[in-house]
């Protein structure tokens, strides 16, 4: 018998979600980014993949897309490719798979889309923590028409059409040897759908902008980079690319920017000590905001200060 205030669970009485969230993590927890890379494909017995070549829908060819795949994935599967030259998006409706990258490991949700331009070494594989994962899977060649994949960059992005993209794909697949004209239609639908990855880079955009406009209203806060990232709904490695393309800077540099010009500002009060300034932002010890000042400006506080009043 479990006494109150114990904090002992039954397995029983664990979730199965929670479960599988647990043994995800510690999948995860045990792969780490590469730098040998191959170029293989498995596919356990229990997989199945409908694949949509240029041959049996010509009409790829309008769009520049070199293949498609339906893939209903159980067992275990994994693709790796090191440097292959078509780009490669995932877009996954449930289940689930793990990215290897050479700069971070992420978990493939449902509802997103995985961005891997060509020219790029990568591994994706079945996550066996949740034994299954049904995905489209879209290999657009390397040509001005998909300039927007290479900008982007290797992601996992949220991507709420996923399910009509499957959809879509189905419809295509049904039509072989049937309809171009239908066919047409569905590959222009599946364009137009496809367009929606730069509106999505935007949105992270966006966010990670609102996120420096709330930093910077909050710079008394013990702020770390892995809680900004996830403030924004995406990885580390994610933020620091984005931040760099809006600031030039890493978020810990971006981060120290606020702090230093609003210390800067509140030294022409001379009521607030630089005891005061420090706390204020963020800085417990004030020997430690001293020398991170002294850093960025090449002097201290107090010399700062005295700098201010001095007549011109």
């Amino acid at each position: 018998m479990v006494s109150e205030g114990s904090h002992e669970v039954a397995p029983a009485l664990l979730t199965k979600a929670s479960q599988d969230t647990l043994t995800s993590q510690a999948f995860l927890a045990a792969l780490t980014p590469k730098s040998e890379w191959s170029n293989d494909v498995y596919l356990a017995e229990a997989c199945k993949e409908r694949l949509l070549t240029q041959t049996e829908i010509p009409e790829w060819h309008n769009i520049d897309m070199f293949m498609g795949g339906i893939a209903e994935l159980k067992s275990g599967y994994h693709v790796e490719r090191d440097q292959v030259g078509v780009h490669t998006l995932l877009f996954t409706l449930s289940g689930g798979g793990v990215l290897t990258t050479a700069k971070e490991v992420i978990a493939i949700e449902p509802n997103s889309l995985t961005v891997l331009p060509a020219r790029t070494s990568f591994r994706f594989e079945l996550n066996p923590a949740l034994g299954e994962w049904h995905m489209i899977w879209l290999l657009p060649k390397e040509s001005a028409k998909w300039h927007l994949i290479s900008d982007v960059g290797q992601q996992v992005l949220r991507f709420n059409q996923c399910e009509m993209i499957w959809s879509l794909m189905c419809l295509l697949f049904a039509e072989i040897g049937g309809r171009p004209s239908f066919r047409r239609f569905v590959v222009s639908e599946i364009q137009r759908l496809l367009t929606g990855i730069e509106t999505t880079r935007s949105t992270s955009l966006s966010r990670v902008q609102t996120l420096f406009n709330e930093v910077e209203s909050q710079l008394h806060l013990p702020w770390t980079v892995e809680q900004m990232a996830q403030r924004c709904f995406i990885s580390e490695e994610q933020l620091n690319r984005l931040t760099k393309q809006l600031y030039g800077l890493s978020p810990r540099a971006k981060l120290i920017q606020l702090r230093m010009d609003k210390a800067a500002d509140l030294l022409g009060y001379k009521e607030w000590s630089i005891t005061m300034i420090a706390h204020r932002l963020g800085y417990r010890d004030p020997y430690n905001f001293t020398h991170r000042f002294r850093k960025h400006f090449g002097m201290s506080p107090s010399h700062y200060r005295k700098m201010m009043y001095i007549p011109k």
